[in-house]
């Protein structure tokens, strides 16, 4: 990427203070930074005013302007001159007395001062004087001089660059369209989720490269931020990447993406979330460590080594309502919470018995949820750590039968998502062929399934932006579209002969990811 000068940076806020009359301001970033702003608007504007003698639109500009001395002061000397001999004595004695410039002459240059004294005092008392200065060839050279000291800048130009930038942006897939941007904060303000409408199309497929023909790298894991302008993975050689999800690219406009300085692990990365406010990504590895990072800045914020026990991989992460704690679930069976000034553990729930496959805090953070191959789903309380509820997802009902499924009753729990619009009611995906919609009680209010046989189970879903339709993913490679209020099946479609590792959706647009253990990762989009 193309480096920027810093000097013109403070020049474009010099520009902005001057055209705000923020003129205190101007001069105290001038003096700090050692910087002036010697920019006209129209540079042959100006020096064709100076040609045509048209002082009085030239002396608003130049005194805004840091000009040498000697040029500075022959231009003030020419036009005291010229307005003497136009007949506008008292302009020019105005000019002569009272402007600094001709000030410091007469303190540093008393012969120059006295020959303009006298030419004025010689046109009051009507005596003839002569040479004549008023010339077209003195002016030029006087605008030549001037010409090498200034540069041309248009208007606003600060702010045409940060709207320039913005509509960069844009294009880039970084900043949507209708999105009203914060230009302080550099965030933007979360537009309206779309409409839902099955996304079945794919536009564009991603493929990790292979270290060697025996070694493969895929993402194991992938998360959109909350306003829908990053999607993280994390892949099985440890490296975190943030990419443009219009394009499928990696997105350069990050500084440490673009000089190829990524964000890594020691150990493969098994899951990443986002902070509610978009400015943080964590990252849980297979050695139990937990890492947080600046998203703009590729930097890290806090090391969490010992969150799990060694060897035992991080599995699910979230973060509370505050951004303050951070919520993980591991292969050692346990969930914690910790806290990311201190990067202590403050709380851990303990009674799974087997890995913990996802973990969620509730809506109003007095509740975890969780997920585990034991076949259940655990409702804890956040501040006593005792588990009120252990609930086993059962297959539907079908005239007082029950639906096949693999595993009764013990069939691991893969994922917990919430419902957009409905905060107190979570989908639950378990390795059975049928999805869950369970309430904060642990109440089972709906089922979704495809009734297939044995074999097709599903491994992970998500949920459209409203929260209308049920995406989910088979054991087969089938991508599934419910109708999360009717269980009617919408559409399944064929993903590709490889594994499913995972699925994600987009939070605002019809837009969902699955990426497989073959290295893929593909983009579908509503048709």
């Amino acid at each position: 990427m193309n480096s920027i000068n810093k000097d013109d940076v403070v020049k474009l806020i010099i520009q902005f203070l001057r055209e705000s009359n923020l003129n205190r301001t101007r001069s105290a970033l001038e003096k700090e930074s050692n910087q002036i702003y010697n920019t006209v608007e129209d540079k042959s504007r100006f020096i064709q005013d100076i040609k045509d003698g048209k002082w009085d639109i030239v002396l608003k500009q130049v005194t805004q302007l840091a000009i040498s001395e000697e040029k500075l002061i022959d231009l003030y000397e020419q036009i005291v001159f010229e307005l003497i001999e136009n007949n506008e004595l008292s302009a020019a004695e105005i000019v002569l007395r009272k402007s600094n410039v001709l000030r410091f002459v007469n303190e540093e240059y008393p012969e120059r001062y006295e020959i303009m004294e006298r030419y004025l005092d010689e046109a009051k008392t009507k005596l003839p004087h002569k040479p004549k200065y008023t010339s077209e060839e003195r002016r030029t050279r006087i605008a030549k001089n001037l010409e090498k000291e200034i540069a041309a800048a248009p208007n606003s130009r600060l702010l045409s660059l940060l709207g320039q930038s913005i509509k960069w942006q844009q294009l880039q897939g970084s900043i949507t369209a209708d999105s009203i941007y914060d230009l302080f904060r550099g965030t933007v303000t979360v537009q309206k989720a779309e409409q839902d409408i099955f996304a079945s199309k794919p536009y564009v497929s991603v493929k990790f490269p292979a270290p060697s023909a025996k070694q493969r790298t895929y993402a194991e894991c992938a998360a959109f931020s909350k306003n829908g302008l990053y999607l993280a993975t994390g892949s099985s050689d440890g490296f975190i990447e943030i990419w443009n999800y219009l394009t499928g690219k990696l997105r350069k406009d990050l500084s440490y993406q673009a000089q190829d300085r990524m964000m890594a692990m020691d150990k493969a990365v098994l899951c990443v979330a986002f902070s509610r406010d978009n400015e943080l990504l964590a990252s849980g590895s297979a050695d139990g460590k937990i890492f947080i990072w600046k998203v703009k800045t590729g930097q890290c914020q806090r090391k969490i080594i010992a969150a799990h026990a060694t060897g035992a991989g991080v599995t699910s992460l979230c973060f509370s309502k505050e951004n303050s704690q951070i919520l993980s679930g591991s292969y050692d069976q346990t969930i914690k919470i910790h806290g990311l000034k201190s990067g202590k553990m403050l709380k851990e729930f303990r009674g799974h018995s087997s890995f913990v496959n996802a973990a969620v805090f509730s809506v109003d953070n007095t509740r975890v949820l969780s997920a585990s191959s034991d076949g259940t789903v655990k409702i804890w309380d956040c501040k006593t750590t005792s588990c009120l509820n252990t609930i086993t997802p059962q297959p539907a009902m079908e005239k007082g039968q029950l639906l096949p499924m693999g595993g009764l009753g013990t069939a691991a729990v893969q994922s917990i998502t919430p419902l957009p619009r409905n905060s107190h009611q979570y989908l639950i995906c378990n390795k059975t062929n049928t999805l869950y919609v369970m309430d904060t009680r642990g109440q089972i209010v709906r089922t979704l399934t495809h009734k297939k046989p044995v074999g097709s189970d599903f491994l992970t879903a998500t949920l459209s932006p409203q929260g209308d339709i049920v995406y989910a993913v088979t054991e087969d490679n089938y991508l599934y579209g419910f109708q999360l209020h009717t269980g009617e099946t919408i559409a399944s479609i064929k993903i590709g002969d490889n594994e499913v590792v995972g699925l994600t959706s987009h939070p605002l647009t019809n837009v969902v990811v699955a990426h497989d253990d073959a290295g893929y990762m593909i983009f579908f989009k509503a048709p």
